[in-house]
């Protein structure tokens, strides 16, 4: 039985867009985390479709809009996607929304995200972006507007702005790359927002690969927090897929599955040609990185698996991979 056939569908704030609990991550299918095999991309991705999984999140920096337009293709219930961009001024912004607009297919945008918002200081910094979000939403080209944010001070600016319907925050219960306060005040912001009708879907529920140890309990927390619509999770293979979606219907997991996900634990790996220029240690908001004898070094206990630093690289040193795999070219 899929899953939409075992939930109660929520609706996402105020915003009138309804989502399954489950929302598909695809930054597992896009190259920041290894991920460059297409045709396999497009069939796990319709496979999670297929089951009833109805809400996608991505983003201008995943590089995946091709394989979420090609799962898509023939498929006929209909699909909320959210992506979100960088993009500080008017001219960035139109630039990225036409973008998706096309390599997704899509006429409409259903949620359209300004990227990791830390703070009402980068909210004004984004403000011309945001005005051009709402002047889409107003011609019918975006749905809903908001924000991603690993901070509890961009949960509490995206609260604080009548025109955010939408609020993408990092939650997990160990509070694992929240980067200004702490669980319990991340948890406080999030159930406020809820409560002045912003739609809120969390990311990182596993931590970044932290809490796999323990994943059902570690989704049924987040899916247990007031306010919670939906919970993004990312997945790159239908073993992934059957699992959460075992999770999210209250059913018993199977210890194979979960024997077999363990197994397969990834890590931020550094190729031994890094230069030491530091360009990732720069964008690294969770202080996963540091530099030591010429070289980019990982504190796993803090990396949460993102792959942002990846594409900061400019000589291609950074990747994920599974753990013993490091040695790979």
């Amino acid at each position: 039985m899929t899953l939409r056939e075992e939930t109660n569908v929520p609706v996402l704030g105020q915003s009138g867009i309804t989502v399954e609990p489950l929302c598909f991550g695809t930054l597992a299918l896009s190259p920041l985390q290894g991920y460059n095999n297409q045709r396999q991309g497009v069939d796990v991705l319709r496979y999670g479709l297929e089951q009833g999984i109805n809400f996608l999140d991505t983003a201008e920096i995943y590089q995946n809009y091709h394989i979420i337009r090609q799962a898509l293709q023939g498929f006929n219930p209909p699909v909320v996607i959210a992506t979100k961009c960088y993009a500080y001024t008017k001219e960035q912004m139109e630039l990225s929304l036409e973008r998706a607009r096309r390599e997704l297919n899509r006429d409409v945008i259903d949620i359209f995200l300004l990227h990791e918002q830390e703070s009402m200081y980068t909210l004004q910094g984004h403000r011309a972006a945001l005005d051009y979000l709402l002047d889409a939403k107003q011609r019918g080209w975006v749905r809903a507007v908001g924000i991603s944010t690993h901070a509890v001070a961009g949960v509490r600016a995206g609260t604080a702005l009548p025109e955010v319907d939408v609020i993408h925050p990092i939650l997990n219960m160990r509070g694992i790359g929240i980067i200004d306060d702490t669980l319990a005040a991340m948890l406080a912001a999030v159930e406020l927002a809820a409560q002045m009708g912003k739609g809120i879907y969390a990311m990182k529920a596993l931590g970044g690969g932290h809490l796999t140890q323990d994943p059902v309990a570690a989704l049924n927390f987040v899916r247990g927090v007031p306010g919670v619509s939906a919970v993004a999770v990312g997945m790159a293979t239908r073993l992934e897929i059957d699992t959460d979606l075992a999770i999210f219907s209250d059913k018993q997991v199977p210890e194979n599955w979960l024997d077999e996900l363990h197994q397969a634990q990834r890590l931020l790996y550094v190729a031994d040609w890094c230069e030491g220029c530091g360009q990732c240690v720069a964008c690294c908001t969770k202080g996963a990185l540091y530099l030591s004898e010429g070289q980019v070094r990982v504190e796993h206990a803090k990396c949460v698996l993102c792959g942002y630093c990846g594409a900061a690289c400019p000589h291609f040193c950074l990747k994920i991979v599974r753990q013993g795999e490091e040695s790979c070219g």
